[in-house]
């Protein structure tokens, strides 16, 4: 009897030492190895202590086992310059993707909106050989179509390993009450409609390498921001879109991937003259009832807005560059990516936080609204209401 005891002792010990072992093993390439051994021997303290000591083995075995099979599938593939195509190549985080992914040995398709601007000759000139530039506006289904028949030519029967729709618009940021309805159009054809019609055309190539689909969303997709309402909106049918393609594509073994990115400073917000003609363009189509309500100074004032989005943003983008290299190079890729300050906070804030105090939380961040607009500043403007 106690030999059976003393050789079932032995076996509960050596089969957690074993894994904890393995796991260790397996992670000492990370850089962290005593890291990971202090976090194992942590966890296998708070197992014995909480538990008896067969039963806590038993629960700290199932972990390192679990936690073995999870860190598994994060391993990166190689590179093997698999093909990869990239839409909003020109500027921003679309440009200084293509380079990324290029010095990392990838071939890469990069999408311009103008194959003869500054950015695709900068492309050309500073990258490999490897990467090809594309006309490709996304809103146009004609220079889609004419980029599928080239990188289906050059790769013949490779398949491309990923689609990146990085591609997009920001509007211009003001109440939605405000903006023309040729902002909310644009948002969509660019953001959202130009997303899907690149996801479709290029999904025959996606199936050849049962590769991966990576579409760049945003914190304003999931978490309400005033002044956002037309980019948000379409920000947020990317995301549904990705979720739903997550699923309907799993049979096909494509893995499909959300980036929703906090704030980068890109191109995306314009320039000056971008402002001042979007300002032309609100003041010359508001009726004049909502004009008289808001003022012509309130609308002006919005630029303020967008020099705070500048001031805020990071202009290191590398925390989303690595998010969407672990994306399109891990064996099971995570399904959503947060990258920059506090995204996942926001997302989780308005998940999870009731309306009221979230709305407290993003106006007092978002909407310092300086100045108020003219008919709430009349003293008189509440009577009136009443």
């Amino acid at each position: 009897m106690s030999t059976f005891f003393s050789d079932t002792a032995w076996i509960c010990l050596a089969v957690p030492t074993v894994l904890c072992g393995t796991v260790f093993c397996k992670y000492k390439s990370s850089g962290q190895p005593w890291s990971w051994m202090v976090c194992l021997a942590g966890l296998c303290a708070v197992c014995l202590l909480i538990l008896s000591p067969f039963w806590g083995l038993i629960l700290f075995s199932v972990s390192c086992f679990l936690t073995y099979t999870y860190l598994s599938g994060q391993e990166l593939l190689p590179v093997d310059q698999k093909a990869v195509l990239v839409t909003g190549g020109d500027c921003g985080l679309g440009h200084a993707l293509c380079k990324y992914l290029d010095e990392l040995g990838f071939t890469v398709f990069a999408g311009v909106l103008n194959e003869n601007g500054p950015g695709a000759e900068e492309l050309r000139r500073t990258c490999s050989p490897r990467l090809s530039v594309l006309q490709m506006d996304i809103t146009k289904p004609v220079q889609i179509k004419d980029a599928y028949s080239k990188v289906a030519a050059m790769l013949q029967d490779r398949g491309l390993w990923a689609v990146i729709n990085n591609a997009g618009v920001l509007g211009f940021p003001t109440d939605g009450e405000l903006l023309p309805m040729t902002d909310y159009k644009q948002c969509m054809a660019v953001n959202f409609f130009g997303t899907v019609e690149v996801t479709k055309t290029f999904l025959p190539l996606l199936r050849k390498s049962k590769g991966r689909l990576v579409n760049v969303s945003s914190i304003g997709g999931g978490a309400p921001m005033a002044r956002m309402a037309s980019y948000g909106s379409s920000k947020a049918a990317v995301t549904m879109f990705s979720s739903v393609m997550r699923m309907e594509l799993s049979k096909w073994g494509i893995k499909v991937v959300s980036i929703q990115p906090g704030g980068f400073r890109t191109n995306i917000a314009g320039t000056s003259d971008k402002w001042e003609k979007l300002e032309k363009d609100i003041l010359d189509h508001l009726p004049a009832e909502v004009q008289e309500d808001y003022g012509q100074d309130y609308i002006l004032a919005q630029r303020n807005f967008l020099l705070l989005i500048n001031s805020a943003a990071s202009t290191d983008f590398s925390p989303v560059l690595r998010d969407i290299q672990h994306a399109i190079s891990a064996k099971s890729p995570f399904a959503y990516y947060t990258p920059g300050k506090a995204a996942y906070l926001w997302l989780c804030l308005a998940h999870y936080l009731p309306i009221g105090i979230y709305d407290y939380f993003a106006k007092r961040n978002f909407c310092q609204d300086k100045p108020m607009p003219r008919a709430l500043s009349m003293p008189n403007y509440k009577k009136k209401a009443t």
